[in-house]
């Protein structure tokens, strides 16, 4: 059905462009190259329109546009440039003409390429896939990595004896059964394990990497066992302690958290006139992060596993693959690369209820004063930093931007205002520091993560401010 006026007057009524709408002004004409890699883009985000004769900026004002007189002509040259058919509709809107390609989405478990660049929008721009981006597009219809036999043709016995059923059900909360076959049923209802036709068994790899007695005797899952590393001093130069993790993640997760934790680095302080120590970070905001990096892996990743790096005043905890929701939205956003792995340790109480881990690890960092975490994106890796203990004027600014950020998202989620006030007992500083909490206000509005809340009216002293997404 051809466009009409009126569609073209709801898309422009559209609070901002999408990854499947674009506009363009191309008053007189548009680049052939450009319109190429913007129709491969737009079909590897899933298809939709690209639209010339518009102001990109509201109130998207129709100018009209002479780019590309003859509709079937440049339809008939995309489908030879591109491979893919592109329809095109020349509009005659009241205030001007338009020029529509409605562009198709790629088929499932392929990615289009122009002049072999497999692109992907960016702002105004189009810009190469990562490859995390194309491995998860090729992986489309794949059976899932987890899913897949580790362990084939196995006696009931067996399964038993490579598997910590009893940690199982003590994590899950039910009794022991009585008898193998009660054992091995529930075993089949979680889908750890299934039954052949021949009444052998299949040890699938999200039970062995949730179970195993031993990684090392799964070859196809041990490469995924954590990792941790401690080094002396700030760098990697000088390696102290690097131990793998032997037990699957669920039988050997507490495990884990109680040796991360016996590695950290002691501080002494003085609370009542007696000194105490205290370790680096509290042990909540390990068991969090730690339980976060191994749900949200890219297990397509071949190689690499979550790895636990201590030094001597931080802690970074990564995981393989960059990550599904964008660092500046961890506190209010959730989505699982692996969400059956995520239900399953969430019933065995390894990790909290969806979007609550991150949001648990701030709130313990605020109570705590610490450094605000720094989360981020490496060459293939989603990276948490958690820093030592520093005073207020020591943080250096984009510490003081991050921690000013991350209280308005928390304050946010959890339906509460962020003032000058919160922030400033967020550092534990007293209301001399005011005009030092409002210049890292004003710092943060700067760089765009936060904005005064309107309802709150001009006064200052009632000023309230939130995220910048809200």
């Amino acid at each position: 059905m051809p466009t009409t006026p009126e569609q073209i007057d709801l898309w422009r009524a559209t609070p901002k462009e999408t990854q499947r709408l674009e506009f363009k002004e191309a008053k007189n004409q548009y680049d052939t190259q450009k319109l190429c890699a913007y129709c491969v883009a737009i079909a590897n985000e899933g298809g939709g329109q690209f639209v010339l004769g518009i102001a990109d900026q509201p109130p998207r004002a129709v100018v009209g546009t002479s780019a590309f007189p003859d509709s079937n002509d440049i339809a008939e040259k995309l489908f030879a440039w591109l491979g893919f058919r592109v329809d095109v509709d020349a509009v005659a809107h009241p205030d001007g003409r338009v020029v529509v390609f409605h562009i198709p989405s790629r088929p499932r478990g392929t990615a289009y390429h122009h002049n072999g660049k497999y692109l992907m929008r960016s702002g105004e721009e189009t810009v190469p896939m990562s490859e995390d981006q194309l491995r998860k597009i090729f992986a489309e219809g794949q059976p899932d990595w987890l899913e897949e036999p580790s362990k084939s043709n196995l006696a009931a016995q067996e399964v038993i004896q490579l598997l910590d059923t009893q940690t199982y059900f003590e994590l899950r909360k039910l009794p022991y059964p009585t008898d193998r076959d009660g054992v091995l049923d529930r075993l089949r209802q979680d889908r750890l394990i299934e039954k052949s036709s021949d009444a052998s068994f299949v040890i699938r790899r999200i039970g062995a990497l949730l179970l195993a007695k031993k990684l090392e005797e799964f070859p196809d899952v041990v490469r995924k066992a954590p990792r941790v590393v401690v080094y002396h001093g700030g760098s990697k130069m000088e390696t102290k302690l690097d131990q793998i993790g032997g037990k699957g993640y669920a039988v050997g997760f507490q495990g884990l958290v109680q040796y991360v934790m016996a590695q950290l680095p002691q501080n002494e302080v003085i609370e009542d006139a007696i000194r105490r120590e205290h370790k680096l970070v509290p042990e909540i905001v390990i068991r969090e992060l730690v339980a976060n990096a191994l749900i949200h892996q890219d297990f397509s990743m071949t190689g690499a596993s979550v790895m636990i790096e201590i030094y001597e005043s931080r802690v970074e905890i990564s995981n393989p693959g960059a990550p599904i929701v964008p660092v500046e939205r961890f506190i209010d956003g959730y989505q699982s690369r692996n969400e059956r792995l995520a239900d399953l340790m969430r019933r065995m109480g390894i990790c909290e209820e969806k979007s609550s881990g991150i949001d648990k690890v701030v709130t313990t960092i605020e109570m705590y004063q610490l450094p605000a975490p720094a989360f981020t994106v490496r060459h293939q890796r989603t990276v948490v930093i958690i820093y030592d203990s520093r005073p207020f004027d020591e943080m250096l600014r984009d510490a003081r931007i991050r921690a000013c950020y991350q209280h308005a998202a928390l304050k946010y989620v959890m339906s509460e205002p962020m003032t000058n006030r919160s922030l400033r007992e967020r550092f534990g500083l007293s209301e001399t520091k005011s005009a030092s909490i409002s210049q890292v206000i004003a710092a943060t509005i700067d760089e765009k993560l936060i904005k005064p809340d309107e309802t709150a009216g001009d006064s200052r002293r009632m000023a309230r401010y939130l995220p910048f997404w809200a």
